[in-house]
C-alpha cells in the first residue's frame, strides 16, 4: 500500500495548519546590540574547573593575580 502524498502547499508556501494572519514578519537588527557587545568566554581545563568551581571563583582567583603583578 503507498503512502498519501504530502497535502500540497498552498499558493504562498505554507502548510494549510499554518494561520498566516498569526505569523508576522521578524524585527530587523532587533538582536544587533548583543551581537556587538559579543562575549568573552574562556574554556577551562578539567582540572582548573575542579578547582575553580564557580564563575565568580575563577574571577576571584583572576583579580587577586593581577593585584599582585600590578607595579604599586
Amino acid at each position: 500500500m503507498k503512502k498519501d502524498r504530502e497535502p500540497s502547499l498552498e499558493e504562498d508556501g505554507l502548510r494549510p495548519e499554518y494561520d498566516a494572519t498569526v505569523l508576522k514578519r521578524g524585527v530587523r537588527g532587533k538582536y544587533l546590540e548583543r551581537y556587538r557587545a559579543g562575549t568573552n568566554l574562556a574554556l577551562l581545563a578539567p582540572d582548573v574547573r575542579a578547582a575553580f568551581p564557580t564563575d565568580e571563583a575563577v574571577n576571584e582567583a583572576l583579580r587577586s593575580l593581577l593585584h599582585s603583578q600590578s607595579p604599586s
